[in-house]
């Protein structure tokens, strides 16, 4: 329904003819600039190599990092605290709620969005202020890895990208391989404690797990995060039970241990009830290989990660 409604949103909008013409005329065309295709099929015009870049997710910034271009960052949402030099960058308000004129005020001659938390009126007033909006909108793990080699293109760095995307490839086949050939055990991911909550097929959690090894136990939910009670829990007798922590130790450790109050659920009963660090599987960031990495390794323990010769 969001993709929808960000569809017919954007087919609607197009930049004035002869602010188009201006930018088309005015600046050098770069090899790779011209009319670009973000994730929602919408044309971006983009005359030239984009040097002042604003980021609107934590996700985004990291991916910009990623890609060797924080130099070019010149704004970044709350929140933006990885890598640390991004904490250091002007910020433009909540990914779900930013200054629009913040923005407007940092001069960027390149946006980028996500479908997932910004609002489309922010977006609307960019492009009406005639700033270029990207957006994107990975939802499985490959789409994340398109998607970063698409922002290198976009971004005038294909190569680097395709490099230190073709990496983290590397690093998703290794844990499909080591995997393969297990059993795949019923996996009940915690996202919230109180209330009790998890994530259905319809998020980037529900891909780790599936590339993990795993069955997601919520994953046929019609709620993308669904609210579950304790009876539910109990009847679906997840094997391995994993609670999504912001924090090590202290309170998630306790919420870890309460799980052995519940004896008869067979994750309690094989000890198989687990911390995973939250910004390694919560973020479409590339660092969601590293929680799929730790997350295969809690749901097959002992599986051997080895590079390949």
């Amino acid at each position: 329904m969001i993709i929808a409604q960000w569809r017919r949103y954007f087919h609607r909008k197009v930049y004035p003819k002869a602010f188009l013409t201006i930018l088309l005329f005015s600046s050098p065309l770069c090899s790779h600039a011209g009319v670009l295709h973000d994730s929602l099929g919408r044309d971006v015009i983009l005359p030239f190599t984009p040097t002042r870049i604003i980021s609107l997710a934590p996700s985004i910034t990291e991916m910009i990092y990623f890609l060797g271009l924080g130099d070019r960052l010149v704004g970044v949402t709350r929140f933006s605290y990885f890598p640390r030099e991004a904490q250091r960058k002007p910020k433009v308000g909540a990914y779900t709620g930013i200054s629009v004129e913040r923005v407007i005020m940092l001069n960027p001659d390149l946006v980028i969005a996500t479908v997932d938390g910004n609002k489309r009126g922010d977006v609307e007033m960019l492009e009406e202020a005639g700033i270029p909006v990207y957006v994107i909108n990975p939802r499985t793990v490959n789409q994340l890895l398109d998607t970063m080699e698409r922002l290198g293109e976009v971004c005038g760095v294909p190569d680097r990208a395709k490099r230190l995307v073709g990496y983290l490839r590397e690093r998703v086949m290794r844990v499909v391989e080591a995997v393969g050939n297990k059993g795949r055990p019923l996996v009940f991911l915690v996202i919230n404690v109180r209330p009790l909550m998890s994530v259905n097929r319809n998020t980037i959690h529900h891909d780790v797990i599936r590339l993990a090894g795993g069955r997601n136990m919520t994953g046929d939910q019609p709620i993308t995060y669904p609210k579950l009670s304790m009876e539910a829990v109990m009847k679906r007798k997840p094997d391995v039970i994993i609670i999504s922590s912001m924090e090590r130790g202290g309170e998630s450790e306790k919420a870890r241990k309460k799980w052995f109050r519940w004896p008869t659920l067979p994750a309690v009963q094989k000890g198989r009830v687990y911390l995973i660090d939250s910004d390694l599987i919560d973020r479409p960031a590339p660092r969601i290989v590293s929680g799929l990495e730790e997350m295969a390794r809690l749901i097959h323990p002992g599986i051997a990660l080895h590079e390949r010769q």
